[in-house]
């Protein structure tokens, strides 16, 4: 846990689950895998949880949880940004409810924060978010008289029922990874079904292309960017769009993946998440290019391109029916988060 962060879309993170398991391919090079069976192998947040391969550390399915770390944010008194299990997944399978209510009941009970939460494993997170008010009103209780709050207010807590005001918590941000588009058609319906103040996903690693304006949510045509529905005009047969408070994504990070092992990301795949956020009116933030500098991105011809072709280094793009586009690998303070000239940090406007 940290309260401050590289992370450039949040302020802190709270790694109150560590551990987790490959599901995806985004899972490949996660850096919280490769640090876990490393650098933090002996940490006792992070003992046993990888196992040895020949590609490096891998998840073994373990997870922990650090119940000493429950209690950080409440200690956090200025408003932050918190990225709740930067090493892990709240919703890993190895994850109990039990657990899930005390970080539930900590974030009900720092409304100063935002907690913003990111999982693989949405369908997990729509059914916990659909039936555990009662729990976590329960448990939110069980944990004030343990602290000794003087304060505590019992009755409203008691009885709440879902719908009520502070479910789902204003404060909390539900998300899912979506590294192509496979994973967007089959994460974001599921994210779009469950209960949130606002919902938002993490294109990265970007990996592939992906289409957010058509997702098939299995209720008809809904753009999953903007709440539109399409309805048929009676009197001439021809649709039109009609605003109406439908689920929809409040917000779009989406970057390049970095570190050892890093997949480059073309450059057009980020644009098109860029230019459909902007049509939709969707909040954008482009966190980095990664690990790969797109050639089109070296402006200033800062970078030797024939020193890297002599040395067999660049990756070549074979999309293009002329020649094709061009990356190079650099580290990702050199490739940097400038996407067509221009830094991309939109957040969600959100009600106090």
């Amino acid at each position: 846990m940290a309260d401050h962060t590289k992370i450039e879309w949040t302020d802190a993170t709270w790694n109150i689950i560590t551990g987790c398991s490959v599901v995806s391919p985004g899972c490949t090079n996660c850096y919280a895998m490769r640090l876990a069976g490393t650098r933090l192998r002996n940490i006792p947040s992070r003992v046993g949880l990888t196992r040895d391969s020949k590609a490096g550390p891998v998840w073994n399915g373990e997870i922990r949880f650090n119940e000493e770390w429950l209690d950080q944010p409440l200690r956090w008194r200025r408003p932050r940004m918190i990225f709740v299990c930067a090493h892990g997944d709240l919703f890993a399978e190895g994850v109990t409810d039990a657990m899930l209510d005390k970080v539930f009941a900590v974030m009900a009970l720092a409304p100063q924060h935002t907690f913003q939460v990111l999982t693989k494993r949405p369908e997990r997170m729509r059914d916990y978010m659909g039936r555990s008010l009662g729990r976590i009103a329960d448990t939110i209780i069980r944990f004030r008289r343990d602290r000794g709050d003087a304060d505590m207010v019992l009755v409203p807590l008691a009885h709440i029922t879902p719908g009520h005001a502070w479910w789902p918590l204003p404060n909390v941000w539900l998300g899912v990874s979506v590294e192509d588009q496979k994973r967007a058609d089959e994460r974001i319906p599921v994210l779009l079904d469950t209960p949130a103040a606002v919902r938002w996903i993490s294109a990265e690693p970007l990996l592939g292309p992906v289409d957010l304006t058509s997702i098939d949510t299995g209720s008809g045509w809904v753009d999953s960017l903007q709440s539109y529905i399409r309805y048929p005009m009676p009197s001439d047969g021809h649709f039109r769009n009609e605003p109406i408070d439908w689920p929809h994504l409040d917000w779009i990070v989406a970057g390049g993946e970095s570190g050892p092992g890093a997949r480059p990301m073309h450059p057009e795949w980020a644009r098109s998440i860029r230019d459909q956020c902007a049509a939709a009116g969707v909040p954008f933030l482009f966190k980095q290019w990664g690990g790969w500098l797109h050639e089109s991105h070296d402006a200033n011809g800062e970078w030797d391109w024939s020193d890297a072709e002599d040395r067999g280094i660049l990756h070549y793009w074979r999309d293009d029916p002329e020649m094709g586009t061009t990356s190079m690998p650099l580290p990702k303070k050199a490739t940097g988060r400038l996407l067509d000239g221009v830094t991309h940090d939109a957040f969600p406007q959100v009600r106090p």
